[in-house]
């Protein structure tokens, strides 16, 4: 081969080894032998996508709610998703955390607080509420509730029946960061009330309209609770205005929302985005690549969700991880209503959000 490095002496061999010796101890790495890694042409993640089936994840919580008591100490009944890529690690993804929580009839999960941005989205059941700093907030089936970071949070049940729900936390990037704090509350709640609209959405709930009381923008959605009657109406006149001829969905049988602040117009949490998908019988999205990662939770329907070309079908409550510029399309059998939660906020905020859009 023309100017080729012509092969080291034995000299320079023995040099060159000591020389990496002598890098170990004194614990450094050239770049030249991990550049590969450290620099890809494109995110090559350890997250793969996966799919954790709803009939499987139930069954399990309801055996740890005869068997696991919560209270002070393990503070919550909630079995994490863990990534097959991640080593075992409790996370989603490498900046999400997932998990269903289960909370008994009569049961308490006492108040703390963290730095980590928290939500709740219930698939199904209703009964418990959520206390955020003091504000009781009623769960109800398709409810999507926010407990930003640093805000006391409990929950209580006051049925005879139990509740499961899916949290959803930015722990693995507070981690990663070293930025995490967490406090012990009250033993129970500081409100055991059961109010049918909670005082956040009572200020904050009003379409287009914002209290004079509230003119300071907030990190976070000041909102509680994004109510499930709500999103579907949303939703449905999107469908509606699209079978009139006007430009309102995302693409051909395909609707969307997006969670926001009221204050600013952008996302829920600084950490975390939120959506929610309907797609209609038959509608299916084009393939795309994104930079970042997601998960999804079918609230409804049936339908399929194709990554890296291997076809997932999913069913009600499924949950499904979307790896950062993994190629995804969705696919509809009957309506298909789904929920996203994603790290765009941490990628968008950096400047390294990018989307790519595989077309025939």
């Amino acid at each position: 081969m023309e100017n080729a490095a012509p092969a080291p002496t034995a000299e320079e061999e023995a040099q060159l080894e000591q020389l990496y010796k002598d890098f170990d101890s004194e614990n450094l790495i050239p770049l030249w032998t991990e550049i590969g890694e450290l620099m890809p042409m494109h995110p090559t993640p350890q997250a793969v996508p996966h799919v954790w089936r709803w009939n499987t994840l139930l069954p399990l919580a309801e055996r740890s709610g005869d068997l696991v008591p919560v209270g002070r100490g393990g503070e919550r009944r909630a079995i994490a998703l863990a990534n097959p890529g991640l080593g075992g690690r409790p996370y989603a993804t490498p900046t999400l955390w997932a998990a269903i929580q289960y909370l008994g009839g009569h049961e308490t999960a006492p108040e703390h607080r963290h730095s980590q941005n928290a939500f709740r989205f219930v698939v199904e059941g209703e009964g418990v509420w959520t206390v955020v700093n003091g504000d009781p907030v009623r769960m109800s089936r398709g409810d999507f509730l926010l407990t930003p970071g640093w805000n006391f949070h409990g929950h209580h049940n006051e049925t005879d029946q139990p509740m499961a729900w899916i949290d959803g936390l930015d722990i693995p990037f507070v981690h990663y960061t070293d930025t995490a704090f967490f406090e012990y509350g009250t033993e129970r709640v500081t409100d055991e009330s059961t109010p049918n609209i909670s005082r956040s959405e009572r200020l904050w709930g009003h379409p287009g309209l914002r209290p004079l009381s509230g003119l300071d923008n907030t990190i976070s959605s000041p909102i509680g609770a994004y109510r499930w009657e709500h999103t579907d109406r949303a939703l449905t006149e999107q469908l509606a205005l699209e079978d009139e001829g006007q430009p309102a969905t995302v693409s051909q049988g395909h609707a969307a929302v997006r969670f926001v602040n009221p204050t600013t117009g952008g996302d829920v949490m600084p950490t975390i985005r939120a959506e929610f998908h309907r797609l209609r019988a038959g509608a299916s999205t084009e393939t795309v690549r994104e930079v970042g990662s997601s998960v999804y939770q079918v609230f409804e329907g049936r339908g399929a969700i194709v990554i890296d070309g291997v076809v997932n079908n999913l069913e009600k409550g499924d949950l499904v991880v979307v790896p950062s510029w993994a190629p995804w399309s969705l696919q509809a059998e009957t309506q298909f209503d789904l929920f996203r939660f994603g790290d765009q906020p941490i990628v968008e905020r950096l400047h390294f959000n990018r989307t790519f859009i595989e077309r025939a």
